[in-house]
């Protein structure tokens, strides 16, 4: 079956892996596609999907992803050793990102700590508008940017704040921007922002419990100036 045929087949249209996850639809790939977009091409034998559910079928991916040495990949899987390290790379970045991630538990314990947390934001040149998700002991368990420009109440929408909270189980939000002009004073857009967003976690019981705005010159908390 050529790789046309089958794309046809599995998707309805000739659509790829990698351009839909490009067109941002990363949750409609299967464990193999993903495989197929790290390893890229297949060989003359079989094309890249094949080879992908082959892996995976034969060996899952837990035990793949296990395997440190390209060596004994390629000699598992029937595959180029250049393969083999692309995949082995690709699970290396996983357990590495995973294993700081667990090392470093932030605690927030209030404004400051948001702040020296997310003081990067203050070099911007852009206005970037963070989300910041906490378990029940006010710990990080994820953080994101939701939206980049000039922030108005379209833009930086419930949804897609509260989407991750949902997502990460977060039991509270904080959620950060930056002012590139220096001036961190809220405007009314803020105030706007702010007030729609401590609404909508009010009835998700998923309370947001500060807003800070960083700049060049210092920070302004919404909570610790009692305005939220």
């Amino acid at each position: 079956m050529q790789v046309s045929d089958y794309i046809a087949q599995k998707y309805g249209k000739k659509e790829l892996p990698r351009e839909v996850m490009i067109e941002g639809r990363t949750d409609d790939l299967s464990m193999p596609d993903l495989l197929a977009v790290i390893i890229g091409t297949g060989s003359k034998h079989e094309n890249v999907f094949s080879l992908s559910e082959r892996i995976i079928r034969d060996y899952g991916s837990k035990a793949i992803a296990e395997i440190k040495d390209p060596k004994m990949i390629s000699e598992m899987l029937g595959i180029s050793p250049y393969k083999s390290a692309k995949i082995a790379a690709a699970f290396e970045l996983g357990r590495r990102f995973y294993g700081e991630s667990a090392k470093k538990r932030i605690l927030i314990r209030g404004p400051e700590d948001t702040y020296n947390y997310a003081s990067e934001m203050k070099k911007f040149s852009k206005e970037f508008f963070r989300g910041i998700y906490l378990n029940s002991k006010n710990i990080v368990i994820h953080d994101e940017n939701v939206s980049v420009g000039h922030l108005t109440s379209t833009l930086v929408h419930p949804r897609e704040v509260f989407r991750s909270a949902i997502e990460c189980c977060a039991a509270s939000i904080i959620v950060v921007h930056n002012h590139p002009s220096g001036d961190h004073k809220p405007s009314d857009h803020d105030d706007k922002i702010t007030k729609m967003l401590k609404d909508s976690g009010d009835i998700l019981q998923i309370p947001l419990i500060d807003h800070v705005i960083i700049s060049e010159n210092g920070y302004f908390s919404y909570n610790k100036e009692r305005r939220i």
